[in-house]
């Protein structure tokens, strides 16, 4: 009679408890919470994005000098990291040698994830997709290497005799300078060092433009993404009349210039080639065209064979930054021809 009456009082309170302790072993006091950790299979391991190495001068390597950041449709998947000020030239705060501008806010890099299921060495000795299905990470260093100035495969090499005649010092064994540039051309100006160079307060002008125009004819090539971010008429700068200082160089210029009207612009400094690298602007990057895209420069009608922080230019210089989807072919200026 007792138990009927009071079995009750007994049970629920022992179910409550019975209750509360599986809920502390499977909520907050499961075997993965007290240290103890299940291998992921394949598939949770696919699942996990992981950041790809990539060497210095890839488009897809963490960025190092930025005049703007990115607008956040674009910020999304990217790391901050904290610019270094940098200084001591007329006319703005910017440097082609130590590849930084002194910016208000934090500059953003971009990072590659691995396609789920690769590992990260896949991603820089395998192509995507199979044997055919693109280029390695190596392929696209050395295609970047070649768009960023140095020497490339094929290059008509200038004069020997000239270039020398000049101050251009060529090692004989190697039939290039140091910084492994070929000799230039008769008649174009020789390379000055950014180290070297010595800047006045002597003010001249040039004209300097910025156009990716030929991404209009190849807009089946283009990231999806970066659709709307291309003009109508192919033009980021129009070509505008700018003042420098004697002494200064292509990339002084476009660094400032770029700062000035708001045009986003990212770079990296290749102390290969003793040069800035320029990996994009308005938020268009080598490689989103194509393996072959990417951006160059020309001065007065000629692609140099070196990169833009060795160019001093003289006033009335006419620059014009343009986009190629095809290494130079489609912009009137193969690299390797040197023309």
């Amino acid at each position: 009679m007792w138990w009927k009456k009071n079995k009750w009082k007994i049970m629920i309170p022992v179910l409550i408890v019975a209750v509360l302790a599986a809920a502390f072993w499977y909520g907050g006091s499961a075997p993965g919470l007290q240290g103890w950790t299940a291998e992921a299979g394949p598939a949770a391991q696919a699942e996990t994005p992981v950041t790809n190495p990539s060497p210095a001068g890839d488009a897809l390597a963490p960025a190092s000098g930025s005049t703007e950041n990115p607008p956040a449709a674009q910020a999304e998947g990217m790391e901050s990291s904290v610019p270094a000020s940098v200084s001591g030239e007329s006319g703005g705060d910017v440097s082609g040698q130590n590849g930084t501008a002194e910016l208000p806010e934090p500059e953003y890099g971009r990072v590659l994830e691995t396609p789920a299921g690769q590992s990260p060495e896949a991603g820089i000795d395998s192509r995507p997709g199979g044997t055919e299905g693109g280029m390695t990470a190596q392929e696209k260093v050395d295609a970047a290497a070649e768009i960023a100035g140095g020497s490339s495969a094929g290059v008509t090499a200038g004069g020997t005799e000239y270039s020398e005649s000049q101050g251009m010092v060529i090692d004989p064994a190697a039939g290039k300078d140091q910084y492994l540039t070929d000799p230039v051309p008769e008649g174009r100006p020789l390379p000055v060092e950014p180290q070297d160079a010595e800047i006045s307060d002597t003010a001249c002008t040039c004209t300097l433009s910025i156009s990716c125009a030929a991404i209009l004819d190849h807009m089946d090539w283009l990231d999806p993404e970066k659709v709307e971010l291309v003009p109508e008429d192919g033009w980021i700068l129009k070509p505008t009349e700018v003042t420098f200082y004697e002494g200064e160089s292509v990339f002084n210029v476009l660094q400032r210039t770029c700062k000035q009207q708001s045009i986003h612009m990212e770079f990296e400094n290749t102390p290969m080639y003793n040069s800035a690298y320029i990996e994009g602007i308005h938020n268009l990057y080598e490689f989103d065209c194509g393996e072959r895209s990417g951006w160059m420069y020309q001065v007065n009608g000629w692609f140099p064979n070196y990169g833009c922080s060795r160019y001093q230019l003289q006033d009335g210089d006419v620059v014009e930054w343009v986009y190629t989807c095809d290494m130079g072919v489609d912009v009137g200026g193969f690299y390797s021809t040197g023309n």
